[in-house]
């Protein structure tokens, strides 16, 4: 049987991923990717917590916090698409050409 042990060292594997990609990758839709890792790495903590502590908090958050990665894919990938089209590719250091 898992215990709490085991998923909060899952949790901080896949954040560290997560955190590392964003630090290190380039282009914007793989620190996109990383990100929601991230922040499914958190729902991951936020469940094992819930479970271990008998109660049903940490899940209603974690239904939030998926409502808003929902949103942020949605704004995200259409400033993706858009910044694509002006300047045909999305690596991250072209977007400070955006300034005036």
């Amino acid at each position: 049987m898992l215990s709490l042990h085991h998923y909060l060292i899952l949790s901080g594997i896949l954040f560290s991923i997560g955190a590392m990609g964003v630090l290190i990758r380039r282009n914007a839709i793989v620190i996109f990717m990383c990100v929601e890792l991230m922040l499914n790495a958190v729902n991951l903590t936020f469940i094992a917590f819930s479970r271990y502590l008998g109660n049903i908090d940490g899940q209603i958050f974690v239904f939030f916090v998926m409502t808003v990665a929902a949103a942020e894919a949605a704004v995200g990938l259409a400033l993706m698409i858009a910044f694509y089209k002006n300047r045909e590719s999305i690596d991250v250091e072209d977007i400070n050409l955006m300034k005036l």
